[in-house]
């Protein structure tokens, strides 16, 4: 049986235990989830995870697995009362973290968007004993459901100081390195590393995030570029097997559009690409 085969009766079941279960508690019909009032705030529960235990289980057992789940969004419920009372704001502690392309099973159940190709948007609760990356489980009863000012808490209360310097890489080459130490945030400023580059800037510049407090920039300017990036890849790779906090370990050619492509650690002196074609258009 399909998950929605069951929807009529499995809802019918809820509505009838919420009143002995959890009396404040009531059941939308128009988004299909439980909604539990949790102070000033609501915590809400779709029912599509009892629906999906219920298809696999016999008509019979669908009272027992409805009950059980009422009582475990009532206990998650509780636990998000106390997570209130502990943090208050919560929507104050959201920070943005990047970091590189998780896999399906490690993102599941996580609130994580992709950031381009090679990266995705983690959002964290920054809290040094029950921080850490914010559930679509914990999102729900905490009622954290529209999240676009997670990235302005990150600017606002972790990159604000960043520092910025030069430091040589080659005799008169110098990389950019963009840091704040201890930071879990600097890397969130992957998708906006223009603003730290000379103006104009037409062809972009070599990026490192060996770890998450540090960026590595390289502006690509002259085909000086093809001695740099061997070393700029050496020591990214090297940054990122010593850091206390690993992002990244390869170079990235970040170019038109916030766009952000790999590179290997030597230049290409033959090939097809983008990146080959500017190295032909700067020889």
């Amino acid at each position: 049986m399909e998950p929605l085969d069951a929807a009529a009766d499995v809802h019918a079941l809820i509505r009838d235990v919420l009143p002995a279960l959890a009396p404040s508690a009531w059941f939308d019909s128009g988004t299909s989830e439980v909604v539990l009032p949790l102070g000033r705030s609501e915590a809400r529960a779709s029912s599509w995870t009892v629906l999906e235990r219920c298809s696999r289980e016999p008509r019979s057992a669908w009272p027992q697995v409805v009950d059980e789940w009422v009582r475990e969004v009532g206990d998650r419920a509780f636990l998000a009362v106390g997570e209130m009372e502990l943090f208050g704001d919560v929507r104050e502690l959201l920070r943005l973290r990047i970091v590189p392309k998780l896999a399906p099973r490690d993102r599941e159940g996580l609130v994580v968007v992709p950031a381009g190709d090679h990266f995705d948007a983690m959002v964290m609760i920054e809290h040094p004993r029950y921080g850490g990356p914010l559930t679509k489980a914990r999102a729900g009863l905490l009622g954290l459901h529209k999240l676009g000012y997670v990235m302005t808490n990150t600017h606002d209360r972790e990159l604000s100081d960043v520092t910025v310097h030069d430091q040589p890489l080659l005799p008169g080459r110098d990389v950019r390195v963009v840091a704040k130490p201890g930071s879990r945030y600097v890397s969130a400023l992957l998708s906006e590393v223009d603003q730290f580059l000379p103006v104009p800037n037409e062809h972009g510049a070599l990026v490192g995030a060996p770890c998450h407090s540090t960026l590595l920039l390289y502006p690509i300017t002259s085909q000086a570029v093809r001695e740099v990036l061997p070393v700029f890849a050496d020591v990214v790779r090297e940054m990122h097997a010593a850091a206390d906090d690993p992002c990244a370990p390869g170079v990235y050619w970040s170019h038109g559009e916030r766009r952000l492509t790999p590179l290997p650690a030597d230049a290409p002196h033959e090939g097809t690409g983008e990146f080959a074609t500017l190295l032909r258009r700067l020889s």
